[in-house]
């Protein structure tokens, strides 16, 4: 009898604007080299500043469409550097308006695998902390296992990831975030 692969649709923030960041460079890494029967897709966190009174159902367009994306996905990886000992302000508020309204945000019990990256050794373990404990107050589902956390950014990517153990430690972890999407639907 033939198997059908059970298809995965993944979305991928990057708590970095910059184009040459870090962060997209270990999602676009992460997105090569995964299977056939697994996508991530990248959404753009450049979004309005959250503000109550703008979030109603004929708000802001790119927030509609940040929300549909993550509520259609399987799941979400956040990959993000720390900025200053947390996290970045972009990434709080891109999880800000995907936590709205109170109560039915797209990130209730959607599994989320958060990766922080860092130039310094590190690895941005302060920003992996704060982004867990917003991801709880929503509360999504945060993926349980070891903390995909990677100091020397710098010499680890460069177009994707370029250090063969972080890729295959952070493959893993998308593995187990696939297993967990699938375990929910």
């Amino acid at each position: 009898m033939l198997e059908i692969a059970v298809r995965t649709h993944l979305v991928g923030l990057a708590g970095s604007l910059r184009k040459a960041s870090y962060s997209r460079a270990t999602l676009s890494g992460l997105r090569d080299n995964l299977p056939r029967s697994v996508d991530l897709e990248t959404c753009d966190l450049q979004l309005p500043l959250y503000n109550e009174d703008e979030d109603r159902a004929d708000g802001p367009e790119p927030v509609q469409l940040f929300r549909n994306a993550i509520d259609a996905s399987d799941g979400v990886v956040i990959v993000t550097p720390e900025y200053n000992h947390g996290i970045p302000g972009v990434l709080k508020n891109a999880l800000d308006w995907a936590s709205r309204p109170l109560g039915k945000s797209v990130l209730i019990d959607k599994p989320v695998l958060v990766i922080t990256v860092s130039p310094a050794f590190t690895g941005g373990v302060r920003a992996h902390a704060q982004v867990n404990e917003t991801l709880l107050a929503i509360p999504a589902r945060i993926l349980a296992g070891p903390q995909v956390v990677l100091g020397g950014i710098a010499t680890k990517v460069k177009d994707g990831i370029v250090d063969p153990p972080y890729l295959a430690f952070a493959l893993e972890a998308i593995d187990r975030l696939v297993a967990m999407s699938q375990q929910r639907a």
